[in-house]
């Protein structure tokens, strides 16, 4: 069966061909962008295909296996659609990208010549590069459970079950100022003791990373507010004012399951693993072999 329908094979037949490659890109929010290395502004199947991006494609391989092929698209960030800070907030992390191949003459003769994933993304003198893994990428991801002390659910996911509903375990926000690139002094959340937030989970509701979320590393309670550390690859580049929602963290360990939360009996984890400390010991006079659990 080919790949291509009817009317573009035959045109790609022919002794002169006026076909260009064509990019949909599908966020995993719903935003779709459409970008080609076309000179002009193309329609194809309902999307908008920029020229003004300036794409280019390196060359692109399938091979047999289950091997991850790659192939690099290039381009300027000279599109309106596409936003640094948007690239700094993961926005375009995941989004599934179809390399079409289109007739310019007539934009209905199209086919999907690939499906990949976006992978690295690296920016250089206003230019990006974006990596685009096979769909093969997916089978390389882990897809079962590691058998380990620590949880491996997130604090009120479906595996977890905790109600973050319940009072002093969440509140809202404001950034007052940013401190140091990934230090910030919040207002709002005074009533709360120091750590209590620190391996939490930070929503923004308002500014420009409205929709993200970040990791808090750490809490502490100050004079002039709240000081939240957090975790991401780039400068937080919130604003003073930026509103957000935060839920109280968890180290993952059975003894803050139990004691901060009371919710060890939907513990996600192994506590009475063993070790190789006790795998590799032996009985000796006055050690406890009575069986009983490792963690009370």
């Amino acid at each position: 069966m080919s790949l291509y329908p009817p009317d573009l094979a035959s045109h790609l037949a022919g002794t002169a061909t006026t076909v260009c490659q064509c990019w949909k890109l599908t966020r995993k929010d719903g935003t779709v962008l459409g970008f080609t290395d076309h000179d002009l502004q193309l329609e194809v199947d309902g999307v908008s295909f920029e020229p003004q991006a300036g794409f280019t494609a390196s060359e692109a391989r399938s091979s047999l296996g289950l091997a991850v092929d790659t192939v690099d698209i290039e381009g300027a960030l000279s599109s309106a659609s596409i936003d640094e800070a948007d690239i700094e907030a993961g926005h375009y992390d995941g989004a599934t990208v179809e390399t079409m191949l289109v007739n310019w003459q007539e934009p209905s003769g199209f086919a999907v010549i690939r499906k990949a994933i976006v992978g690295k993304i690296t920016r250089s003198d206003g230019a990006l590069t974006a990596e685009l893994e096979s769909l093969a990428q997916s089978l390389d991801q882990p897809s079962g459970r590691y058998a380990r002390r620590g949880c491996d659910a997130e604090l009120g996911d479906d595996r977890c079950r905790f109600d973050l509903t319940k009072a002093g375990f969440s509140g809202d926000g404001a950034v007052v100022s940013l401190e140091t690139e990934d230090t910030l002094i919040a207002s709002g959340l005074d009533a709360f003791e120091a750590g209590w937030f620190a391996n939490g989970l930070l929503t923004w509701t308002s500014g420009a990373l409205a929709g993200t979320a970040d990791r808090i590393v750490e809490h502490q309670p100050r004079q002039d507010g709240v000081a939240l550390t957090i975790w991401r690859d780039g400068p937080v580049t919130a604003a003073p004012g930026d509103a957000f929602h935060i839920v109280a963290g968890c180290d993952k360990s059975f003894a803050t399951c139990k004691a901060k939360f009371a919710n060890f009996l939907n513990f996600r984890g192994f506590p009475h693993l063993p070790g190789n400390d006790a795998a590799y010991g032996y009985v000796t006079d006055g050690a406890d072999f009575d069986g009983g659990p490792l963690v009370p």
